[in-house]
């Protein structure tokens, strides 16, 4: 096995590792691993994409089992269902007032924590290089990608206007932060991203 195969294997078990120790289950928490991703996921994701389907997709889990995820934060109370702005036939999800309120114990903020502890620069670094991985991971399983609308190369502005191609409409400003389901990476981004490492 060369080097450059052993190098690969250590970060890919490092991202899983540290996958599964940030989604741990902590004590006094009554929210699963499972769930705690359901509720940041309806925290996270614009309007068209809080559905049962992208969650699924996100989760990489069926659509059943993710119905059962979702079933059981709506029936505590963290989660309510509205009719879609989108699709009147299908039903996307909010949080509630509890639900934002039991988000602010994630788990997740001691990586969140850990993570504020680096340079502004080496977040960056990392978070781009972490959206190029999950881009071209999502793209050889021919699976949906997840990512903000400002990384996306349907995402256009015009003055002080944002826009989407792919909806055909423009966007909100506090939505091009959000998590969407329709998102594709920029190609441009990753063949430049190739070429500098060629190099």
């Amino acid at each position: 096995m060369s080097d450059l195969s052993v190098t690969s294997n250590h970060i890919a078990e490092l991202l899983v590792h540290m996958g599964r120790a940030a989604h741990s289950e902590t004590a006094g928490s009554n929210l699963t691993a499972a769930q705690w991703t359901c509720l940041r996921f309806f925290a996270r994701a614009n309007g068209s994409t809080r559905t049962p389907s992208c969650f699924a997709s996100f989760q990489a889990t069926t659509r059943g089992t993710a119905s059962q995820i979702i079933k059981s934060l709506e029936r505590a109370g963290l989660i309510a269902r509205r009719p879609s702005e989108h699709d009147r036939r299908s039903v996307c999800f909010d949080l509630t007032d509890a639900g934002r309120t039991i988000l602010e114990d994630d788990p997740l903020c001691d990586l969140t924590d850990v993570l504020d502890g680096l340079g502004r620069a080496d977040r960056n670094h990392f978070l781009t290089t972490l959206s190029r991985l999950s881009g071209a991971l999502a793209e050889r399983r021919d699976v949906p990608a997840f990512g903000t609308c400002r990384d996306c190369s349907h995402f256009s502005t015009s003055g002080d206007a944002a826009f989407c191609s792919c909806m055909a409409a423009e966007l909100a400003k506090e939505e091009i932060t959000k998590l969407c389901g329709s998102y594709r990476s920029s190609r441009i981004a990753m063949t430049q991203g190739a070429r500098n490492d060629a190099t």
